[in-house]
């Protein structure tokens, strides 16, 4: 599957979305990105420890500790703290994807993620692939 069937296959079939690293702050892409995929219908669920709710939604400490499963991991810590999330989505065992955004990128980390049956998307914006993908064209 070519790299932009691949994320139109997960932005399509994927609806719950476990943002780890997700951000209180407004001004911050951990909140827009979410904020948006949220408008668009996901299912966003915050994961960051230090918040018990954003955006009206229940936080959630860690992955393990989301009610009723996710099937995107999307991952906006620093690319040294993915290990330690693949890790927990690997013991966790519910996700099918894990997402780093812009900027964050660990091979080691995504190989063993993919080893474990995960599909791995490193180093894109979801909000920038779902606007590319879907958003109508304008003058249409």
């Amino acid at each position: 599957m070519g790299d932009e069937s691949l994320l139109r296959d997960i932005l399509t079939r994927y609806t719950r979305i476990a943002v780890v690293g997700m951000s209180k702050n407004p001004e911050k892409e951990a909140h827009t990105v979410p904020k948006y995929l949220l408008e668009q219908g996901y299912d966003i669920i915050p994961v960051n420890p230090t918040a018990t709710e954003i955006l009206g939604r229940p936080a959630y400490p860690n992955l393990s500790a989301v009610p009723g499963g996710y099937e995107i991991v999307d991952v906006f810590r620093p690319s040294a703290d993915v290990p330690a999330v693949v890790d927990e989505a690997i013991k966790d065992a519910r996700g099918k994807v894990i997402w780093t955004q812009l900027g964050i990128r660990n091979d080691e980390a995504a190989a063993k993620a993919a080893k474990a049956g995960f599909t791995v998307i490193q180093n894109r914006c979801m909000r920038t692939e779902h606007l590319r993908l879907f958003r109508p064209y304008a003058g249409d």
